[in-house]
């Protein structure tokens, strides 16, 4: 049987308290349960609501706020964005499916690594950082072509289901644009030659 995820309370004074330790903890302790991949929840000691995706919002905003910020004002604009969308669900699962590439991608070049040169072998580990060093620059220019080809993509699916949309509801009437006759009614126009036997 899968074990529980570790419980963890939010009362009112903005504590945060373990159910496993029966301690108060930080949001630097809650981190810490995320570093080591540890299955946890957050809940509102009051009403029980959920509050995992607010404490964890929470933790990327106090490191990008302090340190080196991974997300650029462009990229937190194109966000914002989505949001409202229609694309809004398929994006989320599309940036989930993403990053756990990305981490697979980074969990089988460390394997390799300490298949190399052992487990806890400093040559391993200072050639993972001259790897990440040299290979930084092309990673990022390899992400950065990946992320506009799927740009591309999305964009692509928008305008097939704006078109399948426009052509769905061919012949319904609909108000004027401004520009447009006053009081006059604009209708799409229905295409004849596939309406006739």
């Amino acid at each position: 049987m899968a074990e529980q995820p570790r419980l963890i309370k939010k009362y009112p004074n903005r504590r945060l308290y373990d159910t496993r330790t029966s301690s108060y903890i930080t949001l630097a302790d809650v981190k810490e349960l995320v570093l080591n991949h540890e299955s946890f929840q957050v809940l509102d000691a009051k009403s029980g609501e959920d509050l995992t995706r607010s404490i964890l919002l929470q933790i990327i905003l106090d490191e990008e706020t302090g340190g080196v910020p991974m997300f650029t004002s462009d990229l937190l604009a194109h966000m914002i964005r989505f949001y409202g969308n229609a694309m809004q669900g398929m994006m989320g699962k599309y940036l989930e499916n993403n990053i756990k590439a990305f981490t697979e991608m980074q969990a089988k070049l460390q394997e390799q690594t300490r298949s190399i040169y052992g487990e806890n072998s400093p040559a391993g580990q200072d050639l993972w950082a001259q790897f990440l060093n040299f290979q930084g620059p092309a990673l990022q220019s390899m992400m950065g072509a990946y992320v506009e080809q799927s740009k591309k993509m999305v964009e692509q699916m928008q305008e097939q289901l704006e078109s399948q949309t426009r052509n769905m509801f061919t012949g319904f009437q609909f108000p004027k644009q401004e520009g447009e006759g006053e009081g006059e009614q604009a209708s799409v126009p229905v295409d004849k030659s596939s309406s006739q036997k």
